[in-house]
């Protein structure tokens, strides 16, 4: 099979003191008016000193590009990307970045097709960054939405770095579609591990905390995620097997090889595996653990 190629197919202008990149990728399956309000979220953020990099992930349907081409040519700050094939979030993340490696960009952001960025979340995680050099890698809480924009429920974080990479072996401890990174993370090697169609962020996050980068997570919600109908039903055996591997590769790589730990790894593959109105039922609680702040 021969490699996709990735190109740019819309220049945008990237003015002087651009400090971050912001990175979106949408493919066949996305809806054209959740990538609406996604777009004009970051479009209408309170910062502004960022390049918005949409990357087309393979084929889309016309009406999105028709969208895509329009919005990019009335705002100078958009580049647009297009992979001549279906390559996956990971390997459209790490295009970004490496094309991002040679502007000399502070933060990389992550941003979905189907959520909505709140007006100042790009502002607040660059401020708290620029305020915390040590921090590498910031994410915040963010609220669920249904498709119609309903509430429905929340995912906050552990918020200090001891507590999140504690919970690392349990649970990926940092909502990926709200994540900011120094980019000298990315300047150091690190990647997305392009092999994996799921879960790529949790296998990351681990290599960073054995790696010793440090986490953060803001208590703010800074984004409003689309939880969908079939969100309980969509994980399927692939994603359910790689959650279990990144837990184990967390109890060995962050030395937290407990019973516990093995115990809550084991009940949550076999949890995957259950009717989906189990799987909520867990889910359920799984939020309250979050929001009390998982203590043991």
């Amino acid at each position: 099979m021969s490699k996709a190629k990735t190109t740019i197919i819309h220049q945008g202008k990237i003015p002087a003191g651009t400090g971050s990149l912001v990175a979106m990728a949408v493919y066949h399956k996305d809806q054209l008016n959740w990538l609406k309000q996604a777009v004009s979220s970051i479009t209408g953020q309170s910062y502004s000193t960022f390049i918005f990099l949409i990357i087309k992930d393979g084929p889309v349907d016309g009406n999105i590009s028709d969208f895509l081409t329009h919005t990019a040519a009335g705002d100078e700050r958009i580049f647009l990307a297009e992979n001549s094939s279906n390559i996956g979030l990971a390997a459209s993340m790490n295009f970004a970045i490496e094309w991002g490696m040679a502007l000399n960009f502070d933060f990389f952001f992550r941003m979905d097709a189907d959520d909505i960025s709140l007006p100042d979340r790009i502002e607040k995680q660059v401020t708290y960054l620029s305020n915390h050099q040590n921090v590498g890698i910031l994410g915040t809480a963010l609220t669920e939405i249904n498709e119609s924009g309903v509430v429905v429920g929340a995912r906050i974080m552990p918020a200090s770095h001891k507590q999140i990479v504690k919970v690392l072996p349990r649970r990926c401890s940092i909502n990926h579609p709200t994540v900011a990174f120094r980019y000298e993370i990315f300047r150091k090697g690190f990647r997305y591990d392009a092999e994996l169609m799921n879960t790529q962020d949790y296998f990351l996050w681990i290599q960073l905390a054995e790696e010793g980068f440090v986490f953060r997570n803001l208590s703010e919600r800074l984004l409003e995620f689309r939880r969908v109908n079939n969100f309980y039903k969509r994980r399927g055996f692939s994603k359910s097997v790689n959650e279990f591997r990144a837990r184990l590769y967390a109890m060995r790589a962050l030395k937290r090889m407990t019973p516990w730990n093995l115990f809550y790894a084991s009940c949550v593959l076999l949890m995957r595996m259950m009717p989906s109105k189990l799987v909520k039922l867990a889910y359920k609680l799984d939020r309250k653990m979050l929001e009390r702040g998982e203590k043991s």
